[in-house]
């Protein structure tokens, strides 16, 4: 009924946040986009963000866009990179179409980071030296696990035990493991600002990310 949608439409207008933590000046940036992510990323930290690495990863399959969160594991001059199963959907559409976005809400700070980029698979080498510090339960779901298709909870758990039992002690990687690595062309750093005129600036460039003479600073409208 009418009524019923006006409630609820007026209680989500009135879950206002007044965004008053701070601002962000263009006097304010690192000289490059690697040292301004790795400042605020700090202060996620700092400022107890649950899981300040974990970021909401944008993809496109076709003209249908999907995303859903991912866990950063480096960044570092080259990008951002994070490990998945290679036949997952992600996976998939990522090498169809390597380009994708990154979301970090770190929203209790009033802040997020927007990342565009370029993607690439990162070497088995890089992948395998990872692997191999992963907790021993993650290393067992990996293989348990055919991400994306169809289970039952009951075949999820089977397949671990069988897992658990084929791998006693040291676990390989499987040959369906591996990363990706976004190299941006623009990251852009949201801090929220009063009267939702927020300051908005954006690194564009295509180098490494430590590398000031590739990158120029924009500001964008709110």
């Amino acid at each position: 009924m009418w009524w019923d949608r006006h409630v609820t439409d007026r209680s989500l207008a009135d879950m206002r946040v007044h965004y008053d933590l701070g601002q962000l000046g263009e006097s304010d940036l690192a000289s490059t986009p690697l040292a301004q992510f790795e400042r605020w990323f700090a202060d996620a930290r700092a400022g107890g963000v649950i899981e300040p690495n974990a970021m909401v990863l944008g993809t496109v399959e076709g003209t249908a866009p999907s995303a859903r969160t991912v866990l950063l594991k480096d960044v570092d001059r080259e990008g951002f990179t994070f490990y998945t199963n290679l036949l997952s959907r992600k996976s998939l559409e990522l090498r169809a179409n390597p380009k994708a976005s990154l979301v970090f809400p770190w929203y209790a700070l009033h802040r997020q980071v927007v990342v565009l980029g370029d993607v690439t698979e990162v070497s088995r080498d890089e992948a395998a030296e990872y692997f191999a510090v992963r907790p021993r339960g993650s290393q067992l779901g990996a293989w348990a696990s055919q991400q994306s298709q169809p289970v039952s909870r009951e075949q999820l758990d089977a397949s671990y035990e069988q897992v658990e039992t084929r791998f006693p002690s040291e676990v390989p990687i499987p040959e369906f493991w591996g990363g990706w690595r976004i190299r941006p062309t623009s990251i852009e750093f949201w801090q929220g600002r009063a009267s939702r005129l927020h300051d908005r600036l954006q690194f564009v460039g295509s180098g490494a990310l430590d590398d000031p003479a590739t990158w120029r600073v924009i500001r964008l409208s709110p």
